[in-house]
């Protein structure tokens, strides 16, 4: 080969190469993409389901005749549900992977929404229960693959998945009582019309599911060995931390347009007062991911958001109509602000994906255990006192204890790399 073909050849290849390298880019760009859609999409699935029903209970409660304590219990199915499902979510991941297992998480969500909108009392309360084992399975593994696929972006990533979380609820919130009424659906349709977000969020999870070129299993290294967390101060902490912010979370959107309509409030208005609550969360559930990111404590963060929330009940138990807009505006910054550094805490606190998904199994199962008690003493209280001044000095003390858990939990502490230790 002469010079002159010789230099041609390592042109030629060279030019191989880079475009070789250059499609690689794009495809991992692209891929990274995909994810990020597929991931907020989910997001957007994990408390709409849940939140639609609030401003529309009594209809419930109309229709098949059920009493507040029953009600209540369509809120309380789903944190069962949860409990039950979510230290089942890591074996299973580890077992078909994490992007198959949210995959068959969003197909039964998008039936058990359609099952919950029959015209039967039954279907509603075994859809509710379904749609709960399908959310809690996408709960517990989405902080652990954002853990694994965005390390350097963690805080980022966590604010977004929650802000968008939040923003899905806040919409379900506000716009179940226009749907059902006022563009005809009624609340059954009104219930149903969410399986077409739950089906797109499906179909956007596919290209995750056919190529999986990234680890799809979980590091599984002694991880059959490995006791339970049990054992540990720490994750009890967090445990405690997650149920009781959620706790105050479900019964705010189950109880908070009852509450406010037997003040004078219309329905609708209720509801978008319920919607407020949501929305004014955003923020601070994209902001404090990413501070306390950055942060080696998040005990300051995690007081605050308990003192919001303290001021924010001690308003509604008041009872002045003007103070409710402060109070939906303080209960939301504090409700974002509790779920975020929850969620935070499952990544923050662990040295591994799989460690992350176990602690994240954990506060959620027993978490949610506690918090399914909320709406549905709420309403116990509420049946045996036919007033709501009870049930929100319940949540002044639920507040009160967040706060001092939240210490402990923000601390700059870490579960060691081998539980056993």
């Amino acid at each position: 080969m002469n010079s002159k073909r010789k230099k041609d050849y390592f042109v030629k290849m060279n030019n191989v190469k880079w475009t070789s390298a250059s499609h690689a880019s794009q495809v991992a760009v692209t891929s990274s993409w995909l994810l990020l859609l597929g991931i907020l999409l989910i997001a957007a699935n994990l408390r709409a389901s849940i939140t639609a029903v609030g401003p529309i209970v009594s209809d419930i409660q109309a229709v098949f005749g059920l009493s507040s304590a029953m009600t209540g219990l369509l809120t309380t199915l789903p944190l069962l549900a949860f409990a039950l499902v979510s230290p089942m979510a890591p074996r299973l991941a580890r077992r078909i992977s994490m992007e198959n297992t949210l995959l068959l998480a969003m197909v039964v969500l998008t039936g058990a929404i359609v099952i919950r909108s029959l015209p039967s009392i039954a279907a509603l309360f075994a859809g509710t229960a379904l749609l709960g084992m399908a959310i809690a399975a996408a709960n517990v593994l989405l902080p652990s693959l954002i853990k694994r696929d965005f390390p350097t972006s963690v805080g980022m990533m966590t604010g977004l998945y929650s802000v968008i979380m939040n923003l899905g609820a806040a919409l379900a919130s506000g716009f179940s009582i226009p749907i059902a009424e006022q563009l005809g659906f009624g609340w059954q349709g009104m219930l149903a019309s969410w399986s077409l977000v739950a089906l797109i969020a499906t179909a956007s999870w596919l290209p995750q599911t056919r190529s999986l070129t990234r680890s799809g299993r979980m590091e599984t290294a002694s991880s059959a060995k490995r006791p339970s967390l049990l054992s540990s101060g720490l994750a009890w902490q967090v445990t405690l931390f997650m149920g009781l912010q959620s706790f105050s979370f479900y019964v705010n959107i189950s109880w908070l347009p009852e509450i406010l309509f037997d003040r004078g409030m219309s329905h609708i208005d209720a509801g978008w007062m319920l919607s407020l609550l949501q929305f004014v969360s955003l923020p601070a559930t994209f902001i404090i991911p990413v501070i306390a990111g950055r942060q080696a404590s998040q005990r300051g963060l995690a007081v605050l958001t308990a003192v919001l929330l303290l001021i924010g009940y001690i308003g509604l138990l008041i009872g002045s109509s003007a103070l409710i807009p402060i109070c939906m505006i303080l209960l939301g910054i504090a409700g974002g602000s509790g779920f975020s550094l929850a969620v935070m805490f499952f990544v923050l606190r662990t040295s591994s994906t799989e460690q992350s998904a176990q602690l994240s199994g954990m506060a959620q199962s027993i978490g949610y255990l506690l918090a399914a008690a909320g709406p549905l003493l709420f309403g116990f209280i509420h049946d045996l006192t036919h007033n709501w001044t009870i049930s929100l000095v319940m949540l002044v003390i639920v507040s009160v204890i967040f706060g001092i858990v939240g210490l402990s939990a923000g601390a700059n502490k870490y579960l060691p790399s081998d539980t056993r230790k």
